[in-house]
């Protein structure tokens, strides 16, 4: 017998179309709140016909988390071994905004792979930085050369960040150019000095909690830390818990906007008697960077968590992020006039991508040295 006119036809591509599916879903929500239902949904079978071809999320996700790095790989492999910065970062750029729905697995999601399956993760993507930075020390030999190399790729990567609508090629040149100036960044010593507010001592059993809470949730992952395991690290029964909180999302989500407040008081006082948006941009960059150093734990964490977060937690902080884009978007602009609100905002989440991967080359360790370079190769996303 042979099929009805009507019976389904299976695409040859359906494993390809899942794990598409699979990483936009893992990016957007999070690995722990996407389920394979949802994913199977998004491809339109069911979760019957998916578990054919995956035997379980991890599975799955583990593939997804490979993806972006092999298409990176395969794209370098196309660009010839003595390429020009321009072609080799142009190459990355295009697979990356391509793709910027399922960048998030890489960017945040990698901390829930098993040991052995993050270490080939690292490799390949060691890979891709290598080559980058063989092109970067070739045609700007000096002094920090990895760290230029690991920021312009952080610039790069930025567009997974954001959900910033603007066309693609527009998007690509302006990602592009921005890499392009942080990889040729001269290499600075001088941090401008800038204050912070002090994080609140914890003399209540509230912030005693978040304070507590926040180191395990960067250490061992917020969907791994169990109510009980807070409650212990502050000298409460669980049940005691909830006088204070009624969850540990809604922990997750007061560190968030503590540390949001802190930022925006420091804006503020930086801000004050600066003389044009280039000296304003001056005491954004030194205010940013000096936070990212000092909050890097709790950023962390809020980078991989706060997309899983339900929406009533989720939206005041998405709010306190916008209000603080907007400050930078005002006076980029104002240095800038060519660039308008879309092109701002793309080059400021660039900005910030490159101090998360510099920070991170760094390991965070807080010295004046590392804040100014860090600065000057924000300063050169935006195009300072």
């Amino acid at each position: 017998m042979t099929a009805g006119p009507t019976a389904a036809v299976r695409p040859r591509n359906r494993r390809q179309l899942i794990v598409e599916a699979g990483a936009t879903a893992f990016s957007e929500r999070g690995y722990h709140a996407a389920s394979m239902e949802e994913i199977a949904a998004r491809v339109g079978i069911t979760a019957a016909a998916l578990y054919r071809h995956f035997p379980n999320k991890y599975a799955l996700f583990a593939e997804c988390a490979n993806v972006m790095a092999d298409r990176l790989i395969a794209a370098l492999a196309e660009v010839p071994a003595d390429a020009a910065p321009a072609d080799v970062l142009a190459a990355v750029t295009r697979v990356t905004v391509a793709h910027r729905a399922a960048g998030g697995v890489y960017r945040w999601e990698a901390r829930y792979l098993e040991r052995a399956d993050r270490r080939l993760l690292r490799a390949k993507f060691a890979q891709v930085v290598g080559r980058v930075a063989d092109v970067v020390r070739r045609a700007h030999p000096g002094p920090g050369e990895r760290l230029r190399t690991v920021a312009a790729l952080g610039a790069i990567g930025s567009v997974t960040m954001h959900h910033t609508s603007i066309a693609q090629r527009r998007v690509e040149t302006l990602l592009q150019q921005a890499a392009l100036r942080v990889a040729a960044t001269e290499p600075a010593t001088d941090a401008r000095v800038v204050e912070l507010p002090a994080a609140p001592v914890p003399r209540t059993r509230r912030s005693e909690i978040l304070a507590a809470a926040v180191p395990l949730f960067e250490r061992d992952g917020f969907a791994t830390v169990t109510n009980g395991r807070i409650a212990e690290a502050v000298g409460l029964v669980p049940s005691a818990l909830y006088r204070y909180f009624p969850g540990k999302a809604d922990i997750l989500a007061a560190a968030c906007l503590q540390a949001a407040g802190l930022l925006a008081q420091a804006v503020e006082h930086n801000l004050r008697g600066t003389a044009g948006p280039h000296d304003a941009l001056a005491a954004l960059t030194a205010t940013y960077v000096a936070y990212s150093f000092e909050q890097h734990v709790l950023t962390s964490v809020a980078d991989a968590e706060i997309a899983g977060l339900p929406p009533t937690l989720r939206r005041p902080l998405v709010a306190a992020q916008r209000e603080h884009i907007a400050v930078w978007e005002q006076h980029l602009r104002a240095a800038r006039p060519e660039l308008d609100a879309r092109q701002a905002r793309v080059l400021v989440h660039a900005g910030f991508g490159v101090v998360v991967e510099a920070g991170r080359l760094l390991r965070w360790e807080d010295r004046v040295a590392h804040r100014a370079a860090v600065g000057a190769l924000l300063a050169s996303a935006l195009g300072l």
